[in-house]
């Protein structure tokens, strides 16, 4: 059981970059029932991720420590803004447009590389940091909301 919230995010990032890349390689391959059922299993986890950040963690985090127009306020905007590229993924695979997909998946890789990067080396650990006490509580509630 992990116990800081860089491992256990850390670890979401991880899952959810191989069902992405999984749906990747259907489309790729024209496999676009298999694609499909990928893409939405990382669809359900990349959402997911994002509500516990911004409806567990951010809040606990900004609220902690005061800074309201810092990290969280860009880990956000950088949600938000990977969500518009999902909706043009799905749009893409509904189409069975390889190269529409895979035209955008290159973005979206790109922007969650860096964005995973942001928070794992930056955002997380100041997380763990200013939240020390109240850890094992904030974990508990991502485990609830089926970040594993």
């Amino acid at each position: 059981m992990t116990n800081s919230i860089c491992l256990l995010l850390s670890t979401d990032h991880q899952r959810c970059d191989e069902l992405f890349t999984a749906a990747e390689n259907a489309v790729h391959d024209h496999h676009w029932d298999i694609a499909g059922a990928n893409f939405q299993a990382f669809l359900r986890a990349a959402r997911r991720h994002f509500d516990v950040e911004e409806g567990i963690l951010f809040p606990a985090f900004e609220q902690q420590t005061g800074i309201l127009s810092g990290p969280t306020q860009i880990m956000r905007r950088e949600h938000a803004q990977m969500r518009e590229l999902f909706d043009d993924l799905e749009s893409g695979l509904g189409a069975q447009d390889r190269d529409r997909f895979l035209g955008t998946s290159e973005t979206v890789l790109v922007l969650l590389q860096q964005h995973n990067l942001k928070e794992e080396q930056i955002l997380y650990p100041m997380a763990d940091r200013a939240l020390a006490a109240g850890v094992p509580q904030l974990l508990q509630r991502m485990r609830e909301h089926g970040v594993a």
